[in-house]
C-alpha cells in the first residue's frame, strides 16, 4: 500500500474510533415507560374544535368562526352570490341588522370581480370578508367601523330578505 493510502486509511480509521468513544459518552437510551405507549389521546384532544359565535366577545373573539362561515360559502357553487354569504352567517348566529353586502353584479351586468360583506361588531369594530375573482382566496378581517356604525365604503344593496 501506498504512503497516502495508509495514512487515509489510519484517518479514517482514527475517525471511527473517535466517533465510537463519543457515542459511548452519551447517556443511556431511557426505557420506554409500558404506561405511556398505552396511552390513547382522547377524541376531544385530537380534533380541533370548531368555531363557535362568543355573543359577548369581540370581533376578534369571532373572526375564526366568521372565516368558517365564508370559506364554507367560498367552497360552494353560491359563491359569487351575496345573499349566500349572509344567510350562511345569520344561520351561524351573526346578527342580520348588522350587515352590509356589496351587489353580486357590476353596474354594467357582470358578475363582480370582488364582493364584500360584514358585521359591525359592538360600537367599534366591523367583520369583514372579501371574495371574487379579483381577491382569489377569501380574505377576512377585524376593522374599525366607519362613521355611522357602517363597516363597508360605497353602495351596498339591501338585506330584504
Amino acid at each position: 500500500m501506498s504512503a497516502p493510502r495508509i495514512r487515509a486509511v489510519a484517518s479514517i480509521a482514527g475517525a471511527t474510533l473517535i466517533a465510537a468513544a463519543l457515542a459511548s459518552c452519551s447517556a443511556p437510551a431511557e426505557k420506554p415507560d409500558p404506561a405511556a405507549s398505552s396511552a390513547v389521546p382522547s377524541p376531544s384532544a385530537s380534533a380541533a374544535e370548531a368555531p363557535v359565535l362568543v355573543p359577548d366577545g369581540t370581533a376578534t373573539d369571532n373572526l375564526a368562526l366568521f372565516t368558517a362561515v365564508t370559506a364554507k360559502v367560498w367552497g360552494s357553487d353560491d359563491r359569487a352570490r351575496g345573499r349566500e354569504y349572509v344567510d350562511a352567517l345569520v344561520a351561524a348566529g351573526f346578527p342580520k341588522d348588522r350587515m352590509q353586502v356589496t351587489a353580486d353584479q357590476s353596474t354594467v351586468g357582470r358578475a363582480a370581480e370582488s364582493l364584500q360583506f360584514s358585521v359591525a361588531w359592538g360600537d367599534e369594530e366591523c367583520l369583514i370578508g372579501q371574495v371574487g375573482t379579483s381577491t382569489g382566496e377569501p380574505v377576512t378581517a377585524v376593522m374599525p367601523q366607519l362613521a355611522g356604525g357602517r363597516c363597508l365604503v360605497g353602495r351596498t344593496r339591501p338585506i330584504d330578505w
